[in-house]
């Protein structure tokens, strides 16, 4: 348990890096204080070993462009590690040869300081760009997905956000995520399912989202992949992540749906919200309520701080979206060309000219649109 640590600091937190280890190093304790060198800093009891918090993560201060190294003194035993601004680290300490504690060490930055400062946008932006779409379920491919999976029985008979996530819970509990491995080459729920039960793998965070999208889809709910990502202003952070929009219809309102970490999110009164409102709530301090299965691959339960004041508040900075919302969407093939949006907080200054590029490998062609404006990004369908 971290002692000392400036509360003005949130932290980076990599699930995709940090848990899809298998075989973790191990130290030994019989006693629960640990001694702490950090860099030059030695932290006499820094710390309290805490089997009942998993992971309990250690936040250090990178040094940009230098290895600093921390390293943890039990009573009995040491572990050292050489941590960098994009390390992260996971471990298992054994206290009296009965209890584990899984601990991690992860460099800290501030996270929530950078969101509030990109909290701004542009509302009176008024550019021409394309409208969003959405495949309608009469399509051949999606009513092939809900038949081959009996998707109708899988929602179940209840009102609409039930059903939403009915179908959240299923996909997270059928597919496991793996942020080690690209996902298929054929990039659609049905084949991506498929792979993943006869190799017994994974997917990725994106792969999660666009298989659950298309699930969606299938029974005529609107829905969006968005992908979430970071300002990184010191181009260390490859991290991302990849979560869906569903859009409710009574509500006449988008709430947020995580497939790859079983989560969703409400306000005080219990409602479900959105992407939006969540980024919102978050800069402008309100209450927000995590759902209590949020987990990854039920090994690891999520909590409020970690995933949405930490993990999602760093990735909140910059959001991207298709512009067709469809079934395969994006298995490469050459001739095909891909249309996203990206909304960019005025804090940027980033450039809203379209971008276009080609991939010479799959002759695939990338067009991004830009805008400062959310009610074109957010517009219902």
């Amino acid at each position: 348990m971290i002692k000392q640590l400036s509360i003005s600091l949130t932290f980076m937190l990599s699930a995709q890096l940090l848990f899809a280890q298998k075989e973790l190093p191990v130290i030994r304790a019989t006693g629960k204080s640990v001694n702490i060198r950090d860099g030059n800093n030695f932290k006499k009891n820094g710390w309290t070993i805490a089997p009942e918090i998993k992971p309990d993560i250690y936040f250090t201060k990178p040094i940009p462009g230098k290895t600093k190294k921390v390293t943890f003194y039990t009573d009995i035993d040491s572990i050292s590690f050489d941590v960098k601004t994009n390390s992260h680290f996971l471990f298992n300490i054994v206290l009296n040869n009965k209890d584990t504690a899984l601990t991690g060490i992860m460099p800290s930055y501030d996270t929530l300081g950078i969101l509030k400062r990109a909290g701004k946008y542009n509302y009176s932006e008024k550019r021409d760009l394309p409208a969003f779409t959405y495949q309608s379920a009469d399509n051949p491919n999606l009513q092939a997905l809900k038949k081959a999976f009996n998707l109708d029985s899988i929602a179940g008979g209840g009102n609409e956000a039930s059903k939403i996530l009915n179908l959240l819970h299923w996909i997270h509990n059928l597919v496991p995520h793996d942020g080690n491995h690209g996902n298929p080459a054929s990039m659609n729920a049905m084949d991506m399912i498929a792979v993943c039960k006869k190799d017994q793998r994974g997917l990725n965070c994106r792969g999660l989202a666009m298989t659950l999208n298309e699930c969606y889809l299938s029974l005529g709910i609107k829905s969006r992949y968005v992908t979430c990502m970071p300002k990184d202003s010191l181009g260390v952070d490859n991290d991302c992540h990849v979560i869906n929009m569903v859009y409710l219809t009574q509500q006449k309102k988008w709430i947020w749906i995580d497939p790859t970490n079983d989560a969703y999110v409400m306000n005080e009164k219990g409602e479900l919200l959105g992407i939006e409102e969540v980024r919102a709530r978050i800069v402008n301090n309100k209450p927000l309520i995590l759902n209590p299965e949020a987990n990854w691959n039920h090994k690891v339960s999520y909590t409020k701080g970690y995933y949405l004041y930490s993990y999602m508040a760093k990735n909140l900075y910059l959001l991207e979206t298709p512009l067709n919302s469809q079934f395969d969407l994006e298995t490469r093939q050459a001739g095909k060309t891909i249309n996203s949006v990206q909304l960019i907080p005025l804090d940027s200054k980033k450039s809203l000219d379209k971008s276009v590029s080609t991939n010479n490998t799959t002759k695939v062609t990338w067009v991004t649109y830009k805008t400062n404006n959310p009610d074109y990004f957010w517009q219902v369908p």
